[in-house]
């Protein structure tokens, strides 16, 4: 256990090493973010005054090693554009995404393991036709137009919800599902299709021949048995649901780190998009970890060994 752990770690590290690398010098050769910072009107000497007391007028890998050197000990650098920690300012709005993420994990699982399993359960029925309609919309139809969609329905038509912002509980409700409707059709379709395989196993046909009936069957042995895909689809998804909040915020002026990306990049804040992508693939390689030991004791025939 101990050996899978290092080499998990070691893993983790390079992957985060990688898509680091190619976000710094994606972010450097997208442009010089100094013409952002000077006035219309700015004179050559102002902008390469500007560029060196930013740094930006040393060769790029001098900036990535000094970069690197930075995070060696947890220095994440100075805000090209507000001038602040860029670790503080992705840190605030941090809480504001984890309740968006754990508002859509709620309707994703919530709503996308039940369907699944009476989809898998009462195949050939009206009930099925209608789910299966409903989670293929789900998956169908881009966030940003489900969001709009919500907006006009819930929050202009009946005037149920807020439309924007974060002022209370409310206004996580629209957000949440625009954002956790994709996830549920994957919960869904993983689901049936992990029960359905189940379902014409042996243990099943032994289990129903003694008596017991089909709901008993899938809750005391189905569901264990087929929640092996269904948590790498949980692993995946919370790293999804952090990558499409990007687009939900922006829609519903969620003040998250998803539009604080979109605002960084814009600008050409590299350091603050640079924290992003860091914390978003942190947590995708955390997931991943957890995972893989949830697997152990759900089922445990498996063995973490190397």
């Amino acid at each position: 256990m101990l050996r899978y752990a290092v080499e998990r770690l070691i893993q983790a590290i390079i992957a985060i090493f990688g898509v680091l690398t190619i976000v710094f010098v994606v972010m450097h050769l997208s442009g010089d973010p100094t013409l952002l910072l000077v006035p219309q009107d700015a004179s050559a000497e102002m902008i390469a005054q500007l560029r060196s007391q930013l740094g930006f007028d040393r060769p790029i890998w001098v900036q990535y090693l000094e970069y690197l050197g930075g995070l060696a000990h947890f220095d994440f650098g100075i805000s090209v554009v507000q001038r602040v920690p860029a670790f503080d300012i992705v840190v605030s709005r941090v809480p504001y995404t984890a309740m968006l993420a754990a508002g859509a994990l709620a309707v994703a699982i919530g709503m996308g393991i039940p369907a699944g399993i009476v989809m898998a359960t009462r195949r050939g029925g009206w009930l099925e036709r209608l789910l299966t309609a409903i989670v293929v919309t789900g998956q169908s139809v881009p966030t940003f137009l489900s969001g709009i969609v919500l907006i006009f329905l819930f929050g202009v038509t009946l005037r149920w919800l807020p439309t924007s912002g974060s002022s209370d509980f409310a206004s996580l409700v629209m957000p949440s599902l625009a954002l956790g409707a994709i996830s549920m059709s994957t919960f869904a379709r993983m689901t049936r299709i992990s029960i359905i395989d189940e379902l014409g196993k042996d243990y099943v046909r032994a289990g129903r021949a003694r008596g017991l009936s089909l709901g008993s069957v899938v809750i005391r042995h189905v569901l264990r048995n087929a929640a092996i895909p269904v948590i790498t689809i949980a692993a995946l998804e919370i790293g999804n649901l952090l990558a499409g909040a990007v687009i939900v915020e922006t829609v519903f002026a969620w003040p998250g780190i998803g539009q604080l990306a979109i605002q960084s990049i814009q600008s050409r804040d590299f350091l603050v998009v640079q924290v992003i992508v860091l914390l978003i693939s942190f947590v995708y390689v955390l997931t991943s970890v957890i995972a893989d030991f949830v697997y152990a004791l759900v089922d445990p025939r498996i063995r973490l060994v190397r």
